[in-house]
């Protein structure tokens, strides 16, 4: 058994080799992406370029323009005369943001009902969701430093209390918010899930384009051994990507790892074996390469979507969120954000721990039976 088992890794090893065009794209893509999440996706935006239309120009606008440039959210690039004119530099991409002041802004600010516009380009889910937060804080925060100015020329004394509530927040695991730091872990689980699906697909389905396979049944090696030995060589390249893409997020751009490694491969491994009867049931239904890799897209792209990855799937309706669960990268994000980010044992995942080895055990027995069955 063993070792009919080794000839067909050596084979598949040779044929991946060989192939270095092939290879060096496997091994350079999940780089590439991280290094692209890294340095150009942020999902907090600030330095928003601004245009501005201060139509009092006194003490009081000038103040409330430097808080908000001082928030370091809004960049002012550019100062025009009308609110049209200023709708027309966002149509234009020149700006993102429109701050609107109205005349007489210092009376109104000394009455206590002073309006100021911010206008904020909606075509852009970042920044829209930025702008807006941004203002609605800087704004309120200004006006809490004009009340305390305000009661303090009353008679009020200096350093009491105005507000009978105070809120602070405190960020558990990702202090500075930084994208990367939930990013990364689920880039892991994308990455596993896709060569895994994919390279297991692939590879069986051009030996049956190649009518090697009709070759190789003739040896005595059995069906389920010419399963394996064409997987693991798949699981071998995965798991060197994943350590790849752990170790510059760590190390390149300082992810903390919280956890236990040696957790976190045990659990990868469990993930890949659910994978991989996912990539053997998409190679018996697809009769070409073509087929298999928009199989494996088909795959994928609900993956990123729903499985938490970009998306709060805590927002997302029910049926949608079921939809999920039948998706083993589902289950495998919260492990990895749980031993990576929140430095958890096992005790804190054993329920995604058992639907992934439930799911994993259900998925390859059918795949088994129906690789077994489409080469009969």
């Amino acid at each position: 058994m063993w070792q009919r088992l080794r000839a067909i890794i050596r084979k598949e090893f040779t044929q991946t080799l060989r192939d270095r065009r092939t290879l060096a794209i496997v091994l350079l893509l999940p780089v590439i992406l991280l290094f692209l999440f890294g340095y150009a996706v942020e999902m907090q935006v600030d330095h928003i370029p601004t245009v501005v239309v201060d139509n009092s120009r006194d003490q009081r606008s000038w103040k409330f323009l430097e808080a908000m440039e001082t928030s370091g959210f809004f960049d002012i690039k550019y100062y025009v005369e009308s609110e049209a004119e200023a709708i027309k530099a966002i149509d234009e991409g020149r700006a993102r943001v429109a701050i609107v002041i109205p005349p007489r802004f210092a009376a109104a600010v000394e009455r206590g009902n002073a309006q100021a516009l911010v206008v904020v380009d909606g075509s852009d889910a970042m920044t829209v969701q930025s702008a807006f937060n941004a203002a609605v804080t800087v704004g309120q925060a200004h006006a809490v430093e004009l009340l305390t100015e305000k009661l303090e020329r009353s008679g009020l004394q200096r350093g009491a209390s105005l507000a009978p509530l105070d809120v602070r927040t405190r960020v558990l695991y990702n202090p500075d918010i930084r994208s990367l730091v939930f990013m990364v872990p689920g880039m892991v689980g994308l990455i596993l899930q896709q060569q895994t699906v994919m390279l297991t697909a692939l590879a069986i389905v051009r030996e049956r384009e190649l009518g090697t396979i009709e070759q190789i049944l003739v040896t005595p090696i059995r069906p389920w051994e010419l399963m394996l030995g064409k997987i693991l060589p798949n699981v071998i390249i995965a798991f060197i990507n994943m350590g790849t893409v752990l170790a510059l997020g760590v190390f390149w751009f300082g992810v903390p790892f919280k956890g236990s490694l040696g957790l976190y491969f045990l659990m990868s491994l469990l993930f890949v074996f659910s994978s991989l009867g996912l990539g053997i049931l998409v190679s018996t239904v697809s009769t070409n390469q073509r087929q298999a890799q928009q199989l494996t897209a088909l795959i994928m792209l609900p993956g990123m979507m729903l499985s938490g990855y970009v998306f709060p799937r805590s927002m997302m309706p029910k049926v949608v969120q079921w939809a999920g669960d039948l998706l083993p990268v589902t289950h495998f994000l919260q492990i990895s954000r749980g031993i990576m980010t929140k430095g958890v044992g096992f005790y804190f995942i054993r329920q995604q721990v058992w639907i992934l080895l439930i799911y994993g055990l259900i998925v390859f027995m059918l795949s088994q039976a129906a690789f077994k069955e489409r080469l009969e």
